[in-house]
């Protein structure tokens, strides 16, 4: 199998603190790569090294079969692009954001002209070419900074968090965008994220990483298959539970993740398990909801977000359960700050590993 990137006993420190700790990692060619781990344990360092903005302290990086030489990267960073966690847009047009890198490139205007149209079709942004960027909202931003990297059409891909804190139209377009030019451009990614859903069903391999170190490498099937305890351990991703499962009587099974909380599975499961809820899954109520749902918890709201036409909410039932809501349903209701609350979920919507 061809190799696209490879870091072969790579440290990096920052000052006395060390945030990558000998990685040995090889990125195939045409592979979706997905770096998971908790916040802090070297995933955005790592992409700043593939991207050859960052020089290791110790360690070498191969690109295309070539050794980098991080004094003089030039040539290379031409073939690899970072889409950073934060989107930073330009305050000009659309048009002028996704044709900055052609325009440095030295490509014809009229070849700038077809590659801003389809990556905006791409992104589904057609016609949005004369927009104000800095006026679109955060999830179009992040969009527009994806078609800012595809257009240079270069080697590797490199996205830190894309869809942190987007409403579920946007991640649902990105996570679309990722897997089309992937599969039509056999453009190789790598993603950095801490949502354990999402790496389960976008990538071909994972690199589960801990405090600077990668623990396991494997498809996303091994890796969750196994539940090692380096997965478990960093399971605070937006409703990932870890507990004990006991089968009963219905057929299902019982997780007890703690602090009071059994959720119920529509899966025999016996021993330790992981869970994840969708927040979309996930009803909210002022008083508890007449359903066949078989997960009913009430606690209070600790933590509101506004995400453009929805709000996030943080919901304590003795463990804290994320929750979205439309920004009408948040008024409709009257929610507030340390409001009590019902929280409703199918057993069928749990999502068990």
């Amino acid at each position: 199998m061809t190799v696209t990137a490879e870091l072969k006993d790579v440290t990096k420190a920052y000052d006395s603190k060390i945030v990558l700790d000998t990685v040995n990692l090889q990125i195939h060619k045409g592979e979706i790569l997905a770096l998971l781990g908790p916040n802090g344990s070297g995933k955005s360092t790592m992409l700043k090294i593939l991207a050859f903005i960052e020089n290791p302290a110790e360690g070498e990086v191969t690109f295309q079969g070539e050794k980098v030489n991080f004094k003089n990267t030039e040539k290379v960073r031409l073939e690899s692009t970072l889409v950073f966690q934060k989107t930073t847009v330009f305050g000009t047009s659309v048009y002028n954001n996704i044709a900055y890198g052609l325009k440095l490139r030295k490509v014809p205007k009229e070849i700038r002209d077809m590659e801003v149209k389809k990556s905006l079709e791409l992104v589904k942004l057609a016609g949005f070419e004369k927009r104000n960027a800095r006026k679109l909202s955060g999830g179009e931003q992040q969009r527009v900074a994806i078609a800012r990297a595809l257009v240079l059409k270069t080697k590797l891909l490199l996205l830190d968090e894309p869809t942190a804190n987007l409403d579920p139209k946007n991640v649902g377009i990105l996570e679309e965008v990722i897997e089309t030019v992937n599969r039509e451009n056999k453009t190789t990614i790598v993603m950095a994220t801490h949502n354990m859903f999402q790496a389960r069903k976008l990538p071909h391999r994972i690199a589960l990483m801990d405090e600077g170190k990668i623990t396991e490498v494997g498809a996303p099937a091994e890796v969750f298959g196994k539940l090692s305890k380096n997965l478990a351990r960093f399971a605070a991703v937006d409703n990932t539970f870890t507990g004990t499962a006991k089968v009963i009587a219905s057929g299902t099974s019982k997780v007890d993740v703690g602090n009071g909380v059994q959720i119920e599975v529509t899966a025999q499961k016996q021993g330790a398990t992981a869970v994840f809820i969708n927040p979309r899954d996930i009803i909210l109520s002022k008083v508890p909801v007449e359903s066949s749902a078989r997960n009913t918890f009430k606690g209070k709201i600790i933590q509101i977000s506004d995400l453009d036409s929805l709000v996030k909410l943080k919901v304590d039932v003795g463990k804290p359960f994320t929750v979205q809501v439309t920004k009408q349903s948040f008024n409709d209701l009257g929610l507030c700050l340390n409001a009590e609350v019902f929280i409703t979920f199918k057993a069928s919507s749990v999502q068990v590993f």
